[in-house]
């Protein structure tokens, strides 16, 4: 890589890894395994940015490479050693009464997790990034048709795991005695 190369590519990084870090937590589910993810995928681009024919897309090829690496990450690390448990554990100094936003975060990311990896991908890159179908299937290398399927696949899974968690999120005092309200 040449020196103006390099500072393309520095410019490049400063201006997106903020987006991408965030498309990279979402994809693992942990902060830190997502920088390791980001940095991963941004090494691969660096050794092959002087050969991206393409460069006012290069966000595409380094979305397209952390994808590929998250894979590589479940095929090496195998699927399932996350611990799945009904309540967080205690923790000092975190008040008890968490804000909404919180919980609703920690049950979105409790979802996604339970997701496979290309259904994972297809949501976090329509849902969270607002990509469209075509960009979505350039980015992972798969269909159109893939996109929308896995995406119908996801949500269905998403809201069984919803519908599951809601009747024991929500006990009201109207519900705990089975009388609805009366308007």
């Amino acid at each position: 890589m040449n020196a103006d190369e390099e500072r393309e590519f520095r410019a490049f990084v400063a201006a997106r890894s903020r987006s991408l870090l965030h498309t990279a937590y979402l994809l693992t589910g942990d902060w830190e395994q997502g920088r390791d993810l980001l940095q991963t995928a941004l090494a691969s681009t660096a050794r092959r940015w002087s050969k991206l024919r393409d460069r006012q897309q290069p966000e595409t090829y380094v979305r397209r490479a952390l994808y590929h690496a998250q894979v590589d990450r479940f095929r090496l690390l195998g699927w399932g050693r996350e611990t799945v448990t009904d309540a967080l554990p205690d923790s000092p100094g975190q008040a008890v009464d968490w804000a909404d936003t919180v919980v609703q975060r920690h049950d979105i990311m409790a979802a996604l997790r339970r997701l496979p990896k290309r259904q994972r991908a297809v949501v976090v890159l329509r849902y969270f990034e607002d990509r469209p179908d075509a960009e979505i299937a350039e980015i992972l290398g798969i269909t159109q048709g893939t996109v929308r399927s896995q995406t119908h696949k996801a949500l269905t899974s998403l809201r069984a795991f919803f519908a599951e968690a809601e009747p024991s999120t929500t006990t009201s005092p109207s519900a705990a005695s089975g009388r609805g309200a009366v308007a």
